[in-house]
Protein backbone atom coordinates (compact mmCIF):
# COMPACT_ATOMS: atom_id res chain seq x y z
CA UNK A 1 0.00 0.00 0.00
CA UNK A 2 1.41 3.36 -1.01
CA UNK A 3 1.61 6.26 1.37
CA UNK A 4 -1.05 8.16 -0.57
CA UNK A 5 -3.45 5.18 -0.28
CA UNK A 6 -2.75 4.95 3.45
CA UNK A 7 -3.50 8.67 3.81
CA UNK A 8 -6.82 8.30 1.94
CA UNK A 9 -7.76 5.28 4.04
CA UNK A 10 -7.00 7.21 7.24
CA UNK A 11 -8.97 10.23 6.00
CA UNK A 12 -11.96 8.11 5.02
CA UNK A 13 -11.78 6.14 8.27
CA UNK A 14 -11.47 9.36 10.31
CA UNK A 15 -14.43 10.88 8.49
CA UNK A 16 -16.53 7.79 9.17
CA UNK A 17 -15.61 7.91 12.87
CA UNK A 18 -16.45 11.62 12.98
CA UNK A 19 -19.81 10.96 11.34
CA UNK A 20 -20.51 8.11 13.72
CA UNK A 21 -19.60 10.39 16.64
CA UNK A 22 -21.95 13.11 15.36
CA UNK A 23 -24.75 10.60 15.11
CA UNK A 24 -24.22 9.63 18.75
CA UNK A 25 -24.26 13.28 19.85
CA UNK A 26 -27.50 13.87 17.96
CA UNK A 27 -28.94 10.70 19.50
CA UNK A 28 -27.94 11.88 23.00
CA UNK A 29 -29.40 15.33 22.33
CA UNK A 30 -32.67 13.77 21.19
CA UNK A 31 -32.90 11.71 24.41
CA UNK A 32 -32.02 14.65 26.69
CA UNK A 33 -35.19 16.42 27.95
CA UNK A 34 -35.57 20.05 26.99
CA UNK A 35 -35.03 22.55 29.78
CA UNK A 36 -38.28 24.30 28.86
CA UNK A 37 -40.30 21.15 29.57
CA UNK A 38 -40.00 20.36 33.30
CA UNK A 39 -41.37 17.16 34.79
CA UNK A 40 -43.84 19.16 36.92
CA UNK A 41 -45.78 22.03 35.33
CA UNK A 42 -47.39 23.23 38.58
CA UNK A 43 -45.44 22.89 41.79
CA UNK A 44 -47.26 23.34 45.10
CA UNK A 45 -45.52 23.94 48.42
CA UNK A 46 -46.49 24.91 51.96
CA UNK A 47 -50.14 23.95 51.44
CA UNK A 48 -52.44 24.11 54.48
CA UNK A 49 -56.02 24.85 55.51
CA UNK A 50 -57.21 26.49 58.70
CA UNK A 51 -59.09 24.29 61.17
CA UNK A 52 -62.76 25.27 61.55
CA UNK A 53 -66.11 23.98 62.79
CA UNK A 54 -68.93 22.56 60.71
CA UNK A 55 -71.21 25.31 59.39
CA UNK A 56 -68.53 27.99 59.49
CA UNK A 57 -66.07 29.18 56.87
CA UNK A 58 -62.31 28.88 56.56
CA UNK A 59 -59.47 29.36 54.09
CA UNK A 60 -56.65 27.45 52.45
CA UNK A 61 -53.17 28.69 51.63
CA UNK A 62 -49.89 27.79 49.98
CA UNK A 63 -47.47 28.57 47.18
CA UNK A 64 -48.16 27.65 43.53
CA UNK A 65 -45.30 27.83 41.01
CA UNK A 66 -45.79 27.70 37.23
CA UNK A 67 -42.91 25.88 35.52
CA UNK A 68 -44.21 26.48 31.98
CA UNK A 69 -43.46 29.16 29.40
CA UNK A 70 -47.09 30.34 29.43
CA UNK A 71 -49.23 31.96 32.12
CA UNK A 72 -51.70 29.71 33.96
CA UNK A 73 -55.08 31.12 34.97
CA UNK A 74 -56.49 29.71 38.23
CA UNK A 75 -60.23 30.24 37.73
CA UNK A 76 -61.84 28.29 40.55
CA UNK A 77 -61.65 25.68 43.29
CA UNK A 78 -63.77 22.75 44.43
CA UNK A 79 -64.00 21.15 47.87
CA UNK A 80 -66.59 18.47 48.66
CA UNK A 81 -66.74 19.54 52.33
CA UNK A 82 -68.07 23.06 51.66
CA UNK A 83 -71.32 24.43 50.26
CA UNK A 84 -69.42 27.15 48.41
CA UNK A 85 -65.82 27.83 47.40
CA UNK A 86 -64.24 31.00 46.03
CA UNK A 87 -60.89 32.56 45.23
CA UNK A 88 -60.43 35.66 47.39
CA UNK A 89 -58.21 38.72 47.17
CA UNK A 90 -57.26 41.38 49.70
CA UNK A 91 -58.32 44.94 48.86
CA UNK A 92 -58.40 48.27 50.64
CA UNK A 93 -61.93 48.99 51.88
CA UNK A 94 -63.77 52.31 52.01
CA UNK A 95 -62.86 52.58 55.71
CA UNK A 96 -59.16 52.33 54.85
CA UNK A 97 -58.83 48.82 56.28
CA UNK A 98 -58.05 45.69 54.32
CA UNK A 99 -61.02 43.55 53.27
CA UNK A 100 -61.43 40.17 51.60
CA UNK A 101 -63.60 39.70 48.52
CA UNK A 102 -64.07 37.25 45.68
CA UNK A 103 -61.44 37.64 42.94
CA UNK A 104 -63.43 37.98 39.72
CA UNK A 105 -61.83 35.98 36.90
CA UNK A 106 -59.35 34.25 39.20
CA UNK A 107 -55.58 34.56 39.61
CA UNK A 108 -52.92 34.50 36.92
CA UNK A 109 -49.77 32.55 37.71
CA UNK A 110 -47.17 34.06 35.35
CA UNK A 111 -44.93 31.92 33.15
CA UNK A 112 -42.04 30.83 35.34
CA UNK A 113 -43.63 32.70 38.26
CA UNK A 114 -45.64 31.94 41.35
CA UNK A 115 -48.81 32.77 43.26
CA UNK A 116 -48.76 33.07 47.03
CA UNK A 117 -51.96 32.26 48.94
CA UNK A 118 -51.59 33.47 52.53
CA UNK A 119 -53.52 34.70 55.57
CA UNK A 120 -54.31 38.38 55.14
CA UNK A 121 -53.66 38.10 51.40
CA UNK A 122 -54.96 36.12 48.43
CA UNK A 123 -56.45 32.78 49.45
CA UNK A 124 -58.95 29.98 48.79
CA UNK A 125 -62.23 30.49 50.66
CA UNK A 126 -64.29 27.51 51.89
CA UNK A 127 -67.78 28.51 53.06
CA UNK A 128 -70.56 26.55 54.73
CA UNK A 129 -68.40 23.64 55.88
CA UNK A 130 -70.38 20.38 55.95
CA UNK A 131 -68.01 18.84 58.52
CA UNK A 132 -65.44 19.93 61.10
CA UNK A 133 -61.92 20.49 59.77
CA UNK A 134 -59.65 19.24 62.56
CA UNK A 135 -55.94 19.91 62.97
CA UNK A 136 -53.89 16.93 61.81
CA UNK A 137 -56.35 15.89 59.08
CA UNK A 138 -55.82 16.45 55.37
CA UNK A 139 -58.40 17.68 52.87
CA UNK A 140 -58.38 17.50 49.08
CA UNK A 141 -59.08 20.68 47.15
CA UNK A 142 -59.26 20.73 43.36
CA UNK A 143 -57.77 23.74 41.61
CA UNK A 144 -59.49 24.57 38.31
CA UNK A 145 -57.61 26.28 35.49
CA UNK A 146 -58.65 27.99 32.26
CA UNK A 147 -58.84 25.49 29.42
CA UNK A 148 -60.40 22.76 31.56
CA UNK A 149 -57.25 21.57 33.35
CA UNK A 150 -57.53 20.76 37.06
CA UNK A 151 -55.17 19.67 39.84
CA UNK A 152 -56.28 17.84 43.00
CA UNK A 153 -54.04 18.80 45.94
CA UNK A 154 -53.84 17.69 49.55
CA UNK A 155 -53.97 20.42 52.23
CA UNK A 156 -53.00 19.53 55.82
CA UNK A 157 -55.36 21.15 58.36
CA UNK A 158 -53.84 23.14 61.20
CA UNK A 159 -54.84 25.64 63.89
CA UNK A 160 -54.18 29.30 63.09
CA UNK A 161 -55.30 32.29 65.15
CA UNK A 162 -53.80 35.21 63.19
CA UNK A 163 -54.98 37.41 60.32
CA UNK A 164 -58.30 38.86 61.49
CA UNK A 165 -59.73 39.52 58.03
CA UNK A 166 -62.74 41.79 57.49
CA UNK A 167 -65.53 41.41 54.96
CA UNK A 168 -67.02 44.70 53.79
CA UNK A 169 -70.57 45.00 55.14
CA UNK A 170 -70.34 41.85 57.31
CA UNK A 171 -72.10 43.46 60.24
CA UNK A 172 -75.11 44.25 58.09
CA UNK A 173 -75.12 40.80 56.50
CA UNK A 174 -76.93 38.14 58.52
CA UNK A 175 -76.50 35.37 55.95
CA UNK A 176 -74.81 34.66 52.67
CA UNK A 177 -76.37 32.50 49.98
CA UNK A 178 -78.65 30.77 52.47
CA UNK A 179 -75.89 30.06 54.99
CA UNK A 180 -76.24 31.48 58.51
CA UNK A 181 -73.41 33.79 59.41
CA UNK A 182 -72.66 35.39 62.76
CA UNK A 183 -72.02 39.12 62.87
CA UNK A 184 -68.40 39.96 62.03
CA UNK A 185 -67.46 36.34 61.41
CA UNK A 186 -64.53 35.96 59.06
CA UNK A 187 -62.26 33.07 58.12
CA UNK A 188 -59.32 34.30 60.18
CA UNK A 189 -60.96 34.71 63.56
CA UNK A 190 -61.14 31.13 64.84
Amino acid sequence: MTSSMKRRTLLVGGALLALAGCGKKEEKAAKKPERDTPAVELESTDLWAKAADKGSMTAAFGQLRNHTNSPMMLTGVAFAGAKKTELHETVKGSDGGMQMRQKEGGFEIPAGGSLTLEPGGNHIMLMGLTEDLKAGEEIEITLEFAGGHSEKLSFPVRVFTGAKENYGGDKEMKHMDGMDKKEGEGHGDK
